[in-house]
């Protein structure tokens, strides 16, 4: 398995996932994610403790993903499926408050709230079978949604 990020570290390809370099620490945290080309893919939040090597993401207690086949996981388990399935081009949102994480596709929420997400999680892209991921940090296709903010990296003093 491997994964490739490509393109000053925003396109990931390949077999495998990625996170974020930094943890979501602020209170309302937005990112978005443009399907590039389909496949088997993933799109969330994990720990530094989630298996990277397994694609889509959400087999483990350490992901909450949305994945390729319209099914959001944690666990191995399916925590809800949405309709439409995601196609190529769209643009995924990512909306996390620290108590929920809302999923969004071309800037409508899907309606399927995750919660008991805990422990401190990165963005996480999990790609397969030919999917081609970029992520969006700033600049957005779609307003984010009310409160929320492009990723703040935690400012240190020391």
């Amino acid at each position: 398995h491997e994964v490739v990020i490509v393109k000053n570290g925003v396109r990931v390809c390949g077999s495998g996932g990625a996170l974020g370099s930094a943890p979501l620490v602020q209170s309302k945290s937005y990112f978005e994610v443009k399907l590039q080309q389909s496949g088997v893919w993933g799109v969330g939040l994990a720990t530094r403790m989630s298996d990277l090597n397994r694609a889509p993401g959400g087999s483990d207690d350490e992901s909450w993903v949305l994945c390729s086949d319209a099914i959001i996981r944690h666990s191995n388990k399916e925590l809800a499926k949405i309709s439409p399935e995601p196609q190529e081009g769209d643009i995924l949102g990512v909306a996390y408050d620290h108590v929920e994480l809302n999923f969004y596709v071309n800037g409508k929420s899907l309606e399927s709230p995750v919660s008991g997400i805990r422990g401190s999680v990165y963005p996480a892209l999990y790609v397969d079978d030919g999917a081609i991921l970029d992520i969006v940090l700033t600049e957005f296709n779609h307003e984010p949604p009310p409160g929320f903010d492009r990723i703040m990296l935690e400012q240190s003093l020391l």
